[in-house]
């Protein structure tokens, strides 16, 4: 069997974290498995173990490119987007926090996931106190700790009941909150 070139392999990398990053927001660290990502990466099994030292490191990866997805705009605009129907509706390609916290709860303590998850909360509480006006450093970061729980929190109890009206109702009283 001829070997791919080192670009492939790292193209096919890549492509491996993208759908895991999808997958695992979409279906919960347990709900898909290593051949469950690498058949949707159109790619065999057996080259898992090649690029990934198991499962979690996968994890850890698909967490970071989640994370770095586009984060630009305006605070209002930030908020706005985090609390829109379609991120409700698209966890695969929504926030990990919200799509992951129940999950990751449930990860022994010290895991690389766990750290990851830590790191994601810390990332993108920055990102919502470097919006916000409030010219005291520690007072900008408890806002933003409180917001980024407003939001998470709102985001995941509208995905998890079949009324879309109270779904609704979650986003907007979210998105007031925080706009106070």
């Amino acid at each position: 069997m001829p070997r791919v070139s080192q670009e492939q392999a790292r193209l096919n990398r890549q492509r491996v974290v993208e759908v895991a990053a999808a997958l695992f927001r979409e279906r919960g660290l347990h709900g898909v498995g290593v051949a469950d990502i690498m058949a949707s990466a159109g790619l065999t099994h057996g080259g898992f173990y090649g690029q990934f030292a198991n499962k979690d490191a996968l994890a850890v990866e698909a967490f970071d490119a989640a994370l770095a997805e586009d984060h630009r705009g305006t605070l209002d605009a930030l908020v706005a987007n985090y609390l829109s129907t379609g991120h409700v509706r698209s966890p695969g390609m929504g926030c990990p926090l919200a799509a992951l916290a129940n999950d990751v709860a449930r990860e022994p303590a010290g895991s690389p996931v766990r750290a990851r998850f830590a790191h994601g909360v810390r990332h993108l509480a920055g990102l919502l106190a470097d919006r916000i006006p409030e010219p005291a450093r520690e007072r900008r970061r408890q806002q933003a700790l409180a917001n980024l729980s407003t939001l998470v929190g709102a985001v995941v109890l509208a995905r998890a009941i079949d009324d879309e009206a109270l779904a609704a109702d979650l986003l907007r009283a979210a998105r007031d909150l925080v706009a106070e």
